[in-house]
């Protein structure tokens, strides 16, 4: 098991996770960040610290398509060890659905 990021996380990045992480298992993108799957101890540790409920087991119900969004672009994107300030505009994001295909970007 693993634990992924999934949508809920674009145009919010509030980074609460990547604080606690002990494997620094993060990779930031434009406006996501990923988990990589490979690197993952499987902690749980970032999981209740996602104030949008972002992070979920890679063994929950609908995850396979995040576990390869996670994989894929955790090999492109820079590690991020650090806890960055979010979007000044998350707050208008937190609760919308379908981010993935509204607002998701490569940053490649």
């Amino acid at each position: 098991m693993t634990y992924i990021v999934n949508d809920k996380c674009i145009k919010c990045k509030l980074m609460d996770c990547v604080e606690v992480c002990p494997v620094d298992c993060f990779y930031e993108g434009k406006n996501m960040l990923v988990i990589k799957p490979d690197e993952c101890i499987d902690c749980g540790v970032c999981e209740p610290e996602c104030p949008v409920d972002a992070i979920k087991a890679d063994t929950e119900l609908g995850s396979e398509k995040w576990l390869e969004i996670n994989e894929k672009y955790s090999n492109i994107w820079p590690n991020i060890n650090t806890k960055k300030d979010p979007p000044s505009d998350h707050e208008k994001y937190k609760d919308e659905e379908n981010k993935f295909e509204k607002y998701f970007k490569e940053n490649i």
